[in-house]
């Protein structure tokens, strides 16, 4: 039987893994037990945070729509409640985009709520 030696397998596999851990700071970047560990860590955060991302941004178009919509003497919640109650389907996006960008569109949009 011919011999086959295994340490070119080994070898890639621990350099695939240290190549992924590049720029982290002390033995999570040159240990492969521990850079395993690590990547595994930044797996779990990296799903979590793609998740909070789209609650941050919810967030910051609220305070943008809050702050357009208070210069034309209202408030956020009395704005998106109206809204509602004129059957306006413009999500909170588009919303913060026309009051950043074209602010004479998003006068008439509060005029026509009130």
């Amino acid at each position: 039987m011919t011999r086959v030696k295994r340490g070119t397998i080994a070898n890639k596999r621990r350099k695939n893994v240290l190549s992924q851990v590049k720029g982290y700071r002390f033995g999570r970047s040159t240990k492969e037990r521990m850079a395993k560990d690590a990547i595994a860590h930044a797996g779990t955060y990296a799903f979590a945070h793609r998740r909070d991302k789209k609650s941050d941004k919810r967030r910051i178009w609220q305070v943008q729509i809050n702050a357009a919509v208070r210069e034309l003497g209202t408030t956020y919640s009395k704005f998106m409640d109206s809204l509602k109650k004129s059957n306006i389907l413009i999500d909170r996006k588009i919303l913060a985009d026309i009051a950043h960008s074209k602010p004479s569109t998003f006068q008439k949009i509060v005029e026509k709520v009130k």
